[in-house]
């Protein structure tokens, strides 16, 4: 499916990270590519998930956060996973010449890129692609998760499952519509927060997978005809 390219990087105050290129033969973007809270980089859905994105000619840069690489449970606090996100975002740039930066990642990376976004420390990156943007904790709605992304300039993906417990399309919605032509909502019908589908779906997971995939690559696609 593409060159595989084991890659190192440092985090400034937090030792160096690994990572991992994928990049198909007819990569047409890049997306940097950041894990949730729970696995790390080489979790299933996140290999699946390039290896779909590899089909559709999305190369991309999975790469862990601090402490998942030093194997400890709880998240870095924001301005090391933020600048994590920067960092990886500075590696791919070298690593990539010539290909249009995308950043996003699921659930947990998902909000530190939207994070690191809002903060302008993610410079040539075209948009942010959210799978599963965890706007709040398990069935407790809110939207403080929320309030950074009226700050970031570029425009966004949300992919969403409609039982998400992270999220609640009722206050996600009005979210997406407030952030205007910037945010992009499609949604999953039956997907749970790690897009697993019930049957009723008539879909199977890797479905799915490929759903999500060729969704991100057609959202490119028209960011760029747009430009």
């Amino acid at each position: 499916m593409g060159e595989h390219e084991r890659l190192r990087f440092a985090v400034d105050g937090a030792g160096e990270v690994s990572a991992i290129l994928m990049r198909p033969a007819n990569a047409r973007w890049l997306l940097v590519l950041a894990h949730g809270s729970g696995a790390g980089m080489t979790h299933p859905f996140l290999e699946k998930l390039a290896r779909e994105l590899a089909s559709v000619g999305v190369a991309t840069l999975r790469y862990q956060f601090p402490y998942m690489e030093q194997r400890r449970r709880v998240p870095d606090v924001p301005s090391v996973a933020t600048a994590t996100v920067a960092g990886a975002v500075r590696t791919a740039a070298k690593v990539a010449v010539g290909l249009p930066l995308f950043a996003g990642g699921k659930s947990f990376g998902a909000r530190m890129s939207s994070q690191a976004a809002s903060q302008q420390l993610l410079e040539g990156v075209h948009g942010l692609v959210f799978f599963g943007f965890p706007l709040h904790p398990p069935n407790k709605p809110g939207t403080k998760r929320a309030e950074h992304l009226a700050k970031v300039q570029i425009p966004m993906l949300f992919l969403q499952g409609t039982r998400d417990t992270l999220a609640d399309l009722k206050l996600l919605r009005p979210i997406c519509a407030n952030l205007s032509a910037r945010a992009t909502l499609h949604t999953i019908g039956t997907a749970d927060h790690s897009f697993r589908v019930l049957k009723s779906s008539g879909k199977t997971d890797a479905e799915v997978l490929r759903e999500l995939a060729q969704t991100t690559a057609s959202w490119a696609e028209n960011l760029q005809t747009a430009a």
